[in-house]
């Protein structure tokens, strides 16, 4: 894909305030000016384009200790802003009469219901409370089907499904990735691509990535001495974090957290999600209604944020703003309209877009800090991209 042929000439062509897209970008290029990143990419788009796209710093490539200037042709893992595309691809399935969430897992993987697992919806999948947040799954196994349906027989239940939510950093969407295959008879990587990234005209956003484009892609890196993940991300461990520079493990498209693209094709992405389903190519990836249908918080006051104790608004793999002044906490900033909607990624990935305003960012780097420091800038340049539309 050719950014420029989605670039609006300029930022008030699609109803966004040049003054107010520039302060985004300079709290993207501060971080790196002051020698706290190495890298950023940002972008917002409204009104299906891109109203503008900036990249800052240096990156690594394949292993190698060179520096070279980041571009608008650098690519990311995106972590768990994947969940968010797997996700559209499910409420792709429901719109097709392919899957409805009240289904049973095991009634459409055998394989899945042991262990007390086989009353567990596909909607609490969705949602992270299914009771399995820490099943284990090696890398050797995630990209052999045979291993993977063995994992699914061997894993238990921590919870009662439904009492409670804990981030399913991966399991869960293993599970959405098995579904998909089961109903369309497809890889999931290759539905993904063909019923909802092409349509969407972001090609170059990969859940699988060919090898070929491997020299594009930043490699991760943790620039202060790395720390134990929080309460509810266990498996977001320093460790696993660099497993993503490997190309083979980038091939196997990690529907929970290994895609790969850009602050731009973020943007795009929601653009097909805020704009009642039709992408920046022109074609239609989902109705209005089955995006709205998607989008509702279903959760419940008891599913809850572990240690920090704060309802986690979740709709159908989204996170939802909402009203009751968590949204920062969110990764939403303070400015959004409360039926903004996204999914962020570890190491302070940004993915989301705002029905009421028609604006939708990403922002990506391949630097990780601490939750404090990643927190702060989530939500100053949430908070200052929201703010963007043209009064």
């Amino acid at each position: 894909m050719a950014l420029e042929q989605y670039l609006a000439a300029r930022p008030e062509d699609v109803g966004i305030d040049s003054e107010k897209l520039e302060a985004v970008f300079a709290r993207a290029k501060r971080d790196v000016d002051d020698g706290t990143l190495k890298s950023a990419q940002v972008a917002v788009a409204r009104e299906g384009r891109l109203a503008g796209v900036r990249t800052f710093g240096t990156v690594r490539h394949e292993g190698r200790e060179e520096e070279v200037p980041a571009t608008s042709d650098t690519l990311y893992t995106i972590f768990s802003c994947t969940k968010a595309i797997v996700g559209a691809a499910t409420w792709a399935l429901c719109e097709d009469g392919q899957l409805r969430i009240e289904e049973r897992v095991a009634a459409i993987i055998p394989e899945f219901g042991t262990n007390g697992k086989d009353q567990i919806t596909v909607e609490q999948v969705m949602l992270h409370v299914a009771g399995f947040p820490y099943a284990p799954f090696s890398p050797l196994d995630w990209d052999d089907r045979e291993r993977r349906l063995q994992r699914f027989a061997s894993w238990r239940l921590n919870w009662e499904p439904g009492t409670r939510f804990e981030y399913h950093a991966t399991s869960a969407h293993w599970v959405l990735a098995e579904i998909i295959e089961r109903r369309t008879a497809k890889d999931f990587r290759a539905y993904i691509r063909e019923r909802v990234l092409e349509p969407a005209g972001v090609e170059e956003l990969y859940i699988g990535l060919p090898a070929e484009e491997n020299r594009r892609v930043a490699d991760v890196r943790h620039l202060i001495p790395p720390t134990p993940p929080p309460g509810g991300w266990g498996e977001v461990t320093p460790e696993a974090i660099l497993q993503f520079n490997r190309p083979e493990v980038r091939a196997v498209g990690v529907p929970g957290g290994g895609g790969i693209g850009g602050a731009a094709q973020l943007a795009l992405f929601y653009q097909a999600l805020v704009n009642g389903g039709v992408g920046p190519s022109g074609r239609r990836v989902l109705k209005p209604e089955t995006i709205e249908w998607a989008t509702v918080v279903r959760t419940k006051e008891h599913h809850r944020v572990p240690i920090l104790d704060y309802p986690v608004n979740r709709a159908l793999t989204v996170v939802v703003a909402g009203d009751d002044g968590f949204m920062h906490l969110r990764g939403f900033g303070r400015t959004a309209s409360p039926r903004a909607f996204g999914h962020g990624g570890a190491g302070g990935q940004i993915g989301w877009c705002d029905p009421a305003t028609g604006i939708s960012v990403g922002y990506c780097t391949d630097g990780f800090l601490d939750e404090v420091q990643q927190g702060r800038r989530i939500t100053a340049i949430s908070s200052l991209a929201a703010q963007c539309a043209a009064e």
